[in-house]
């Protein structure tokens, strides 16, 4: 483990959080393994970075009760219960924009489920990133978000937004240095609300597992 990441680390359980090292994807597949019980309630944001490490896979074991709401064939109906049973789950599953080595969790989202989950409800939050996430301070996470996070996730989703077709985020075309809020207009906009987790009134609520691999966005 470098420097970098055991700062990250000691920084993110000093702010309450759990934090692990696993250096490979089938290292936080264990992890998570480790982490969760028979029987017991999921829910999940979409991301890329649980199904590049494998965690999406074992969410979807038989012996664990997952609410997939992206599931082929979901009913809106059934989309809207997922939703629900994101309060009070027993774990809920996410990545993040950007992890600060201060221990700071740094995210924006559109419809903001999954920071509305982050913040409230889940019993267990489980973040799972890369090492690629990692940054310096919120600044650099919200510079991450503008320029990587938010185009990607928006061409992924075929979300025709401004950073679609630019491959950053318009306000940097008109300042080197916007405000974390600063973006476009449209309806379709991919991060309309922002959240930045540090210290924790419930410890070890929030657990981070740092992959030694890049993952996702």
């Amino acid at each position: 483990m470098d420097e970098r990441i055991e700062t990250t680390i000691k920084n993110l359980q000093k702010n309450g959080m759990q934090a692990f090292f696993a250096k490979t994807r089938q290292d936080v597949c264990d992890k998570v393994k480790e982490l969760l019980f028979d029987g017991c309630t999921i829910t999940a944001g979409g991301s890329v970075s649980l199904k590049e490490s494998g965690v999406w896979d074992i969410m979807n074991e038989k012996r664990y009760n997952f609410f997939d709401r992206s599931r082929q064939g979901i009913t809106e109906e059934e989309k809207l219960q997922a939703f629900k049973e994101a309060i009070g789950c027993d774990f809920f599953f996410c990545s993040a924009n950007a992890i600060t080595e201060n221990g700071e969790l740094v995210n924006a989202d559109g419809f903001s489920n999954r920071i509305s989950s982050i913040a409230f409800g889940p019993k267990n939050v489980i973040v799972v990133a890369g090492v690629n996430k990692i940054v310096g301070n919120v600044r650099e996470g919200m510079l991450r978000i503008k320029t990587t996070a938010a185009p990607k996730n928006a061409v992924r989703l075929s979300i025709p937004t401004p950073c679609a077709k630019l491959g950053h985020c318009i306000a940097l075309e008109r300042c080197n240095d916007p405000e974390f809020t600063d973006g476009c207009a449209g309806e379709n906009r991919i991060c309309a609300n922002y959240l930045v987790s540090a210290k924790q009134l419930t410890k070890n609520r929030i657990k981070v597992i740092i992959c030694g691999e890049e993952l996702g966005y």
